[in-house]
């Protein structure tokens, strides 16, 4: 299947402001992309592209006064097959994980294990399959927040969410990852493109999306808390400790963002020219 993504962005400033920005794909999926991915700036500035630490693509560029407008669109290739579970294997002991999955075994900005452990450990610990450990959190954590973009708040944390029981697509992820790292199951933050595709549509602004992953016998799998179903389409951005690591922009200063606009929709059908290209 094929869709089309992008987004626009504009903000206003009163002065220059440097800024860093996670809005390029994961490099993970370059491979699937049938038009080229090129964020493009106006006024027209120098911006400057490196891998973060965590192997995403960021981008950083200096705001000039006044502010500026920041736009893409590209076309993708999708398998339109939906999340993958993890294996029903036994949770893996901590000796056996490999190094780079420890990092997501700790606490961090917005995901306070130390908080949560005695809870997590009474309600999931007592599961020993990884995968259905890992589907009670989710089924949990799904249940416990009320969704609603007016409830958006970008200082909340896990250990608030849990005890405010509302939030956005961020809320539900960091208390999900915070649950799973607290019994022992690696879990990074994700964010990306998600569109309405395989379900009906939501009327509502289309947004960025945030998910996380778990890793369960040596490979990542994909969950997500809000939706709580396997999902067709997600465009992988960032990964990351928590939503710290892959905000979708950073800015060194007064910035007022006036416009956000994101898309995400299937194509019925390839274009003739996409095909040729491709």
């Amino acid at each position: 299947m094929l869709i089309k993504a992008g987004f626009d962005i504009e903000f206003e400033t009163t002065t220059r402001v440097p800024l860093t920005a996670l809005l390029s794909i994961h490099p993970s999926r370059n491979r699937d992309l049938l038009t080229p991915h090129r964020i493009l700036v106006s006024p027209d500035i120098a911006v400057y592209d490196y891998l973060d630490a965590f192997g995403n693509l960021a981008t950083r560029l200096t705001l000039p006064q006044g502010g500026a407008r920041l736009r893409c669109e590209f076309l993708i290739e999708d398998s339109g097959r939906p999340d993958i579970s993890a294996p029903d294997v036994p949770v893996t002991p901590i000796e056996e994980l490999p190094e780079n999955a420890l990092l997501f075994l700790l606490a961090s900005r917005y995901c306070e294990t130390e908080k949560l452990i005695p809870m997590a450990w009474q309600m999931f610990g007592g599961i020993r399959s990884a995968r259905s450990r890992v589907e009670a959190i989710v089924d949990w954590v799904h249940r416990h927040i009320a969704f609603g973009y007016h409830h958006a708040r970008c200082t909340r944390t896990a250990w608030e969410g849990y005890h405010e029981r509302v939030g956005v697509c961020r809320d539900f992820a960091h208390l999900a990852v915070t649950l799973c790292r607290a019994v022992n199951i690696p879990a990074r933050y994700c964010t990306g493109y998600l569109g309405d595709i395989g379900v009906p549509p939501v009327d509502a602004p289309m947004d960025f999306s945030a998910w996380f992953e778990v890793f369960v016998d040596g490979g990542w799998y994909t969950y997500d808390a809000r939706h709580n179903e396997p999902r067709i389409g997600r465009i992988v951005m960032a990964r990351g400790r928590d939503a710290t690591d892959v905000a979708i922009t950073t800015a060194f200063g007064a910035a007022v963002l006036k416009k956000f606009e994101v898309t995400t929709d299937e194509l019925a059908s390839e274009p003739d020219a996409v095909r040729q290209a491709a």
